[in-house]
């Protein structure tokens, strides 16, 4: 078994490290972008698949990585973990669906909320004390989740027909356009003291320097992990100012 996530600001990471450990103590848990990534799915049957919801998809990197590796898949055994802030419909149910064409069999789908990651906009923050709470109640999902699924009783999350439908006419369709493809829209402004951070951090290396300052390039995959670490605040994306620094770590 092997965990593998695409993370920003830690929720995702969290949460697939967490359930990788209940169901087999010895599992390692990676990032998607490590280089080791595909060695490890190819040597392994059971992959645990996590990544945050975006308007009720799955971020492209992850379906881009699924599509570029499509012989990686047949015969892997997957459960598809979804994250997010509010409203998913069928977030784990998008990547199962791309997998189940390369010949993956797919186990089950978890939806699992976590304090919201969107730096840059006011909808859906909370206080430290209820995203410490979004926490705890994550943790006892997970932990139920782990006790069934060693009894061989899998969650179905995100991946009936009645899910793709709430995802498909909830949001995705009214924002296909924001998920389509990778995005040209993360802003750096002046403030940026080109300390590099964001360089280190972006898990696409869509971030480069230039005449002492970072600049972005045009495939930012919205994980918002250079938005919540700049020092300065200086990266937006969807917003056009940072609101909070949101971060896994500071509920815990």
């Amino acid at each position: 078994m092997i965990g593998i996530y695409l993370s920003g600001t830690g929720n995702t990471r969290h949460c697939i490290e967490k359930l990788t450990g209940l169901l087999d103590s010895s599992a390692e848990s990676m990032p998607l972008e490590s280089r080791g990534t595909v060695e490890a799915i190819r040597n392994n049957d059971t992959i645990i698949l996590g990544y945050p919801t975006q308007f009720s998809n799955a971020p492209y990197m992850v379906r881009d990585f699924i599509h570029r590796n499509a012989g990686l898949w047949k015969g892997k055994k997957l459960l598809c973990v979804s994250t997010m802030g509010a409203f998913s419909g069928d977030g784990a149910g998008c990547t199962a669906r791309l997998l189940r064409k390369y010949g993956a069999v797919i186990l089950g789908g978890l939806h699992i909320r976590m304090p919201d990651s969107v730096c840059d906009s006011k909808l859906l923050k909370k206080t430290l004390k209820q995203n410490r709470e979004i926490i705890i109640q994550a943790d006892k999902k997970i932990e139920s989740a782990a006790l069934l699924i060693k009894q061989g009783i899998y969650p179905k999350d995100g991946i009936t027909f009645i899910s793709h439908l709430a995802g498909l006419l909830g949001q995705r369709l009214w924002f296909y356009g924001k998920t389509a493809d990778y995005t040209d829209k993360l802003k750096i402004n002046k403030s940026c003291i080109g300390c590099g951070l964001c360089v280190s951090l972006c898990p696409m290396e869509n971030i480069s320097m230039k005449n002492g300052k970072a600049a972005a390039g045009k495939r930012c995959t919205m994980c918002y992990r250079c938005i919540s670490r700049c020092p300065e605040q200086a990266i937006t994306l969807l917003g056009k100012e940072v609101k909070e620094q949101c971060g896994y770590e500071k509920y815990r």
